[in-house]
């Protein structure tokens, strides 16, 4: 079916051919783009007076909005001189002019002619004039380096003696070089042609792909030249080496304007749901975003660090998603979890959807599973796109549902009594069909089943495995010890923290996602989807003040095999590592996706592997110091990650490191380091002390502490700050200093710690948000304020007798959240939205632990 285009005044013009429109819409998605469209016959009507050739306004308008567009060239490349070409044309600067076939550019390497080459041209010009001399209708225009002979004007008879006298004379001359094009021959002094000048453009622009647009003979050679992702499309009748063809300039230029709205679209992400509004669905393997309008838009297999099957987060449609939605559209009436689980609803009058990740048998595969319960007609879309989109699959109707082919794992959509219409586009196959829910038997039940091409019917009833998954969630839920204070969303925190940590591995997430931006349209954009020792370790001793050490334990023998692989150098450990514990590969960027709201570049990996961060050690000690209270003991593990996590400090604490932000700056003494080195050894005195019986005292790890403490008090402080700063030397200032005295290194009533809490309230501070610092990172561009940095500055406020401004900020915390109680990272005060990946383990311990203090 064609699809109706609309030009750049919304008026319904014509008819795009379907193979043309998914070409456009391949090529309107690559990194850089140049289009190269001829001018004659292309942007302007084919008219006898070459002087009276007007570009259609509508092409005019695309060119000029594309060549507007970031990581877009536009070019018109015409056998016209050049500065004939500009005169007639009229074209703004941002589109580029190529003349005379190539050999004239506007864009900074214009071809000079040697002095031998001078003398070939005025002799060239000396005989094509004496061949013209009187041929009535015959018209010579004479450029930079060549001279054209235009004869559509003329007598055929006229026209073909003329022809005749060129390609017997100067034609036959070895410094000339001939072009044919529609009643035009072209004697050129320079060997160039369109398809040379095309290549000339791709290199100099570094174009990932190329559209060319023309209508003449001259245009064969870059239709010629086109390979891999390149396209090309021939106006008007006659043999071609493109691939496309429209009938006349006007469908050129509705092409255009599709392509203009398609790239549009995918550079600027305009209608990027907010981040803080979607949903997660998790099953302790694995984790999918939900849309409000419950739409799948971002799923990893099997694990939450793998790559994505469903990527519309980060690229829109085309990078993969899973819609159902009511047949006659509308917004939904609400969406939220079910209580105690995390099971969505997302609830349309007459149409419920219930989504859930099924948890898989021992170690078998995910399940998602999307129960469609009411009346009506539902309209569903399926579109996997595995590997981030970068593999090709096809989809397989058979019997009750799809198969999905091409991807390294079996992947099936069990979906019984739904007739699937299956288009291709290119390299990837999209299932669309309308069910009518009113017709069938009950709820229908779509199973996208991961490590499975099984569409049989499943031995247990859709209600009784939803019980099932969700059983476990309410039964962890109502062991927890919840404070009175937000204890709804403390809950939903808890639950969330919990989704993120792997029942396997043992490792924990920092975050659902990658590359969600904390800058919008900038390159703060990193890759969350990892476990970092640091945010990991306070993660889990979150959800241990709430009464659950389940994921502690499973954390702590995580660390362990980490410092193992060590072989005996704990001080060696990365920051972060992936679920199971092992090296990230290198950090790469996925150049097809545009990223969320057009904010590049989507990244996987993160180079923060290879940075030295010392103060990772010490949330894993007070972590293991929280499990040993709660416990009343400790176990032999967990007496080596302790051991080991004092000997790194010990070996390592004096050196200067990255720091927790990972800015990408030479490594200096931070603050923030210096005290979680300290607290490392704090904490492992306090175990010794609190349960070590039978263990010899450590009077050694006591001198260690008070050296590492005289230090950091002595050196962290500015005299010029007034307060303790980001690191030694450093006027500026950093949320995290506030550790200080967070830490217990200084009491809560120490005048240096309530100068420190007062100067980063006057810096760092702004409404309901505290920033991390306003020192330079060398990175262009700003941040949100980040909701961890905000649970410590509450915190601070409670511990220096200022519980009023604590309840105050931890409402406005609170007020950021999304609808179904989910934070990101970070939170822009000005735009009020939120920013960075989601949902963000910091944000909601922060929460957990705010509310907890203002609950005591």
């Amino acid at each position: 079916m064609s699809l109706m285009v609309l030009d750049l005044d919304h008026r319904t013009v014509g008819e795009i051919d379907p193979d043309l429109r998914s070409a456009i819409g391949r090529i309107a998605r690559v990194p850089n783009l140049l289009i190269a469209c001829d001018y004659d016959g292309t942007l302007a009507p084919f008219v006898v007076d070459p002087t009276k050739a007007v570009p259609l306004p509508e092409a005019v308008a695309a060119i000029r909005a594309l060549a507007a567009l970031p990581q877009t060239t536009v070019a018109v490349v015409s056998g016209r001189a050049l500065r004939d070409l500009a005169a007639l044309s009229r074209l703004p600067s941002e589109v580029h002019l190529v003349g005379s076939h190539g050999s004239e550019f506007d864009i900074g390497f214009v071809e000079r002619l040697a002095p031998e080459l001078v003398e070939v041209r005025t002799r060239l010009q000396t005989a094509v004039r004496e061949i013209v001399k009187g041929q009535a209708g015959v018209r010579l225009e004479a450029k930079p380096a060549s001279v054209a002979v235009h004869y559509r004007a003329a007598e055929a008879d006229v026209a073909e003696r003329v022809v005749d006298a060129l390609r017997t004379g100067p034609a036959v001359w070895p410094e000339v070089t001939v072009t044919n094009g529609r009643q035009v021959m072209e004697l050129s002094v320079l060997p160039t042609n369109k398809g040379a000048a095309i290549d000339q453009l791709r290199t100099q622009m570094s174009a990932s792909a190329a559209l060319v647009i023309g209508d003449d003979i001259t245009d064969e050679e870059a239709f010629a030249r086109l390979h891999g992702p390149d396209v090309g499309v021939k106006i008007g009748p006659g043999g071609t080496a493109a691939a496309y063809r429209v009938a006349e300039p006007i469908e050129a230029a509705r092409m255009l304007a599709l392509l203009l709205q398609i790239r549009r679209t995918w550079l600027f992400g305009e209608r990027a749901v907010p981040i803080e509004r979607h949903s997660m669905l998790a099953n302790r393997r694995t984790v999918a975003l939900l849309t409000p309008e419950a739409k799948v838009t971002w799923l990893c297999h099997p694990r939450a660090d793998s790559a994505a099957l469903f990527a519309d987060l980060l690229g829109g449609n085309p990078a993969g998603h899973f819609t159902v939605a009511p047949d006659k559209g509308g917004i939904p009436l609400g969406q939220r979890y079910r209580s105690g689980t995390m099971t969505v609803e997302t609830r349309w009058s007459g149409l419920t959807v219930t989504d859930w990740l099924a948890t898989p048998e021992k170690d078998g595969d995910s399940t998602l599973v999307r129960v469609l319960s009411g009346h009506g007609r539902v309209r569903l879309e399926f579109a996997p796109r595995p590997e981030f989109g970068q593999v090709g699959v096809r989809l397989q109707h058979l019997g009750d549902g799809l198969l999905v082919l091409g991807s390294n794992e079996p992947v099936s959509l069990y979906a019984p009594g739904v007739d699937w219409d299956v288009t291709t586009d290119g390299n990837y196959d999209t299932a669309r069909a309308v069910f009518d829910l009113s017709t069938a038997d009950g709820p229908l039940a779509l199973e996208l089943r991961f490590g499975s091409q099984s569409l049989a019917r499943h031995a247990v009833p859709v209600r009784e495995r939803q019980e099932a998954a969700e059983q476990p969630w309410r039964e962890w839920a109502a062991g927890l010890r919840l404070p009175s204070v937000a204890r709804d969303l403390v809950l939903r925190s808890a639950l969330t923290l919990r989704g993120l940590c792997n029942d396997v591995t043992g490792g924990i997430l920092a975050a659902a996602t990658t590359s969600l931006p904390e800058e919008v349209g900038g390159v703060r954009n990193w890759d969350y989807r990892y476990c970092w020792l640091r945010d990991a370790a306070m993660t889990a001793r979150a959800l241990v003040d709430l009464g659950s050490i389940d994921e502690a334990e499973a954390f702590l023998r995580w660390v362990d095999g980490c410092v193992e692989r060590t072989g005996g150098h704990p001080e060696r450990l990365h920051p972060l590592y992936t679920v199971e514990g092992y090296e990230l590969g290198a950090e790469a960027v996925i150049e097809t996706l545009p990223g969320w709201a057009g904010s590049r570049p989507v990244r996987v990996g993160n180079l923060a592997n290879h940075q030295l961060q010392l103060d990772v050690f010490g949330p894993v000690a007070d972590l293991l110091a929280a499990v040993a209270d709660v416990r009343g003991s400790v176990r032999p593990d967990e007496w080596r990650v302790l051991e080991a996590m004092v000997q790194a400090v010990e070996r390592r604490w004096h050196e200067p490191d990255h720091g927790l932000w990972e800015a990408r700056l030479p490594p200096r003494h931070h603050v923030y380091s210096k005290v979680m080195c300290w607290m490392t050894v704090d904490r492992a005195l306090q175990v010794l002390r609190t349960h070590g019986a039978g263990r010899h005292a450590r009077p050694d790890w006591v001198e260690l502490r008070e050296r590492i403490g005289h230090n950091v008090l002595e050196h962290g402080w500015h005299d010029g700050a007034g307060a303790y700063t980001v690191a030694y030397g450093d006027d500026e200032m950093d949320a995290s200093s506030l550790w200080i005295g967070l830490s217990g290194l200084l009491p809560d009533d120490d005048p240096r710690f309530l100068a420190t809490v007062l100067k980063v309230e006057a810096d760092l501070r702004s409404g309901p948000v505290v920033y991390r610092y306003r020192w330079d990172d060398g990175l262009p561009g700003r941040e949100g304020g980040f909701h961890v940095c905000t649970a410590w500055l509450i915190e601070a406020y409670l511990r220096t007798g200022r519980r009023g401004d604590a309840e105050e900020l931890f409402q406005q915390m609170l007020d950021t959240a999304g609808p179904t109680g989910l934070l990101p990272e970070q939170y822009d005060p000005l735009a009020e939205r939120g920013l960075g990946n989601h949902p963000q383990a910091y944000s909601h311990l922060g929460l957990i632990r705010c509310a907890l203090l203002l609950d005591s």
